[in-house]
């Protein structure tokens, strides 16, 4: 890489990192040029030369962010050995998020992607890239317990995902609703992890039970 590919890559993710920044500690309403540029030390019009405007910089951001957040936790979801274990992972990495401003973060770009027409796509496809890593965990653990032909990994990734956006969200307003709700999550995988332990001939007439309520 030449030494100027190296200083606008440089510039580059000064900006991504000031528009995270700016976001979490502002808020989408004092988010600009000028205060994005403050945060990361550059001169301001080095937002347009970089990025054309301030929303593509927000988008652009939005998948950094995500995609950074995401390989951190990338090796501990992997290591994930049952869908309870996977519930408590989830209530480590939402705690750890918060504890980040993370959370924040991730209200903002939602509340942003109501007037800013590019955060709505870059907010969907940074959730995107934790579905995948949620459905690779899930495929991997169904396959091995009596639910694994009778459900949707990549529905329920989803579903997972949206649950724990909403539990964030809530949580700003009601954080004893929020935590009971996590709770109620690690009562279900409890349950599951039960089920999970019957001997071969519990699993095989839940499987039974299963296809016979499917066929209704």
């Amino acid at each position: 890489m030449s030494p100027e590919s190296a200083k606008a890559l440089e510039t580059k993710t000064k900006l991504l990192d000031g528009a995270l920044r700016t976001l979490t500690e502002q808020g989408i309403a004092k988010t600009s040029a000028r205060t994005v540029a403050a945060a990361a030390g550059v001169n301001q019009a080095l937002v347009f030369y970089h990025f054309g405007s301030v929303d593509e910089l927000l988008a652009a951001a939005c998948h950094y962010g995500a995609e950074r957040t995401v390989a951190r936790y990338r090796e501990r979801l992997a290591a994930v050995t049952s869908l309870s274990e996977l519930l408590v992972v989830g209530r480590q990495v939402h705690e750890e998020e918060r504890a980040g401003g993370h959370v924040a973060l991730l209200g903002q770009l939602l509340a942003g992607a109501q007037t800013h027409a590019t955060l709505g796509p870059a907010t969907a496809a940074g959730l995107r890239l934790w579905i995948t890593e949620i459905e690779h965990v899930l495929t991997r653990l169904l396959a091995a317990t009596p639910f694994g032909e009778f459900t949707d990994p990549a529905g329920l990734a989803r579903a997972v995902a949206a649950s724990f956006v909403g539990i964030e969200l809530y949580e700003g307003v009601d954080a004893p609703g929020a935590t009971a709700a996590l709770d109620a999550l690690e009562q279900l995988g409890a349950l599951v992890a039960a089920l999970e332990a019957l001997g071969p001939v519990a699993q095989r007439a839940v499987r039974h039970h299963l296809r016979r309520t499917s066929q209704r």
